[in-house]
């Protein structure tokens, strides 16, 4: 299989994490008799500095010509003081309505080796935690209407949805709930929010298609709560953009690591969008430090949900779990143990991760 592959560095530790990816991908294609090329697009505050904007068309149409993209982070505090409407974090909200990637999935794991690192007590988190988050991309309040006032004495910001949008999303959530547990939970606010109520019509609208699926409805600050409380309760989470960065983001520090959840965005054709959840960390940027766990798993993902390739995907999972299983970690994942595993050899900075997941490979 030939398959082009945009890679999207971006600022930060972005770079540092992509390129371990890359070198993971082309241990896959040796393995399996592929060929992944790469192309190289500038986007986020490399970008502002560069062309003067977080993201070019010429640049997005690089991303519109490949099989997929995949992403590091962007952003960091070298920017902050630019209006909003140039900010890097403009650059994700360009590629995503771009690419038309209305879709995000983010799976929440606890890893078994990394359960030291679950805040959550025992018998909360039990055996493991496994958590498929479905979060509307392109829609909601970053996409809404928004404006200050003259007097900058006040501003707004519009959620806004329509049928069509929350239909493809529920539907996505009941059939990879289908592929799982069979259980679907759709969060909101519809005892407030008129745009909850949509979400809850549209809903109950299309739920009897999947009667094998058992749906129910949670407010977002319930659902906040009951992902500390009990998240072995969860199985897939369907939820608007907002709401959806929020849990995800909660469902990361449960299972241990930000460093260690890769996430797709897909839409109804197209290349699909890959990245870690994580930021771009700036402060440790070409240090050496960053896990790239998250971006090599988002590789995988690149494989299974773009390229139809499960074999390779899982092979880069099972490299990832032997890895851990041998007792190598990096930093933010070492918890307690950070001078035990730095006096045995197994404190692992970002190239010598990156190296070992694709030597198991």
């Amino acid at each position: 299989m030939k398959k082009n592959i945009a890679l999207i560095p971006g600022d930060g530790i972005g770079p540092d994490v992509v390129a371990e990816a890359v070198n993971v991908l082309d241990a896959v294609a040796k393995k399996f008799g592929h060929s992944f090329t790469y192309e190289t697009v500038t986007a986020g505050g490399c970008s502002i500095d560069k062309f003067g904007k977080p993201l070019i068309q010429e640049e997005l149409d690089k991303c519109l010509k490949s099989d997929a993209a995949l992403l590091g982070a962007v952003g960091g505090p070298k920017w902050d003081s630019l209006p909003s409407e140039i900010r890097p974090e403009k650059a994700l909200l360009g590629l995503r309505s771009g690419m038309k990637v209305f879709a995000n999935l983010r799976p929440a794991v606890m890893w078994k080796q990394l359960k030291d690192a679950c805040p959550l007590k025992d018998e909360i988190a039990g055996e493991g935690i496994d958590i498929l988050i479905v979060r509307e991309l392109i829609s909601g309040i970053y996409f809404g209407e928004r404006g200050t006032a003259a007097d900058g004495k006040s501003a707004w910001d519009t959620e806004k949805y329509t049928w069509e949008e929350i239909e493809r999303i529920v539907r996505m959530g009941f059939e990879f709930a289908q592929k799982r547990q069979k259980r679907l939970c759709v969060v909101d606010k519809a005892n407030i929010l008129n745009s909850s109520q949509l979400w809850r019509a549209v809903t109950e609208s299309v739920k009897g298609e999947y009667p094998d699926v058992t749906l129910s409805y949670l407010y977002i600050d319930n659902a906040s709560m009951q992902l500390v409380r009990n998240p072995r309760q969860f199985d897939v989470i369907a939820t608007s953009n907002m709401f959806g960065d929020i849990l995800s983001d909660e469902a990361s520090q449960i299972t241990g690591s930000i460093g260690m959840l890769a996430s797709a965005s897909l839409g109804n054709s197209g290349p699909g969008l890959y990245e870690p959840i994580h930021g771009s960390a700036p402060d440790i940027a070409g240090k050496d430090l960053a896990n790239p766990l998250a971006t090599i798993l988002s590789a995988a993902m690149l494989l299974r949900y773009s390229f139809g390739l499960e074999a390779e995907a899982k092979a880069i999972e099972a490299a990832v779990n032997s890895v851990l299983d041998e007792g190598w970690r990096t930093g933010d994942i070492a918890g307690s143990r950070l001078e035990e595993l730095k006096a045995g050899g197994k404190l692992a900075g970002t190239r010598q991760m990156g190296r070992l997941v694709a030597e198991r490979i």
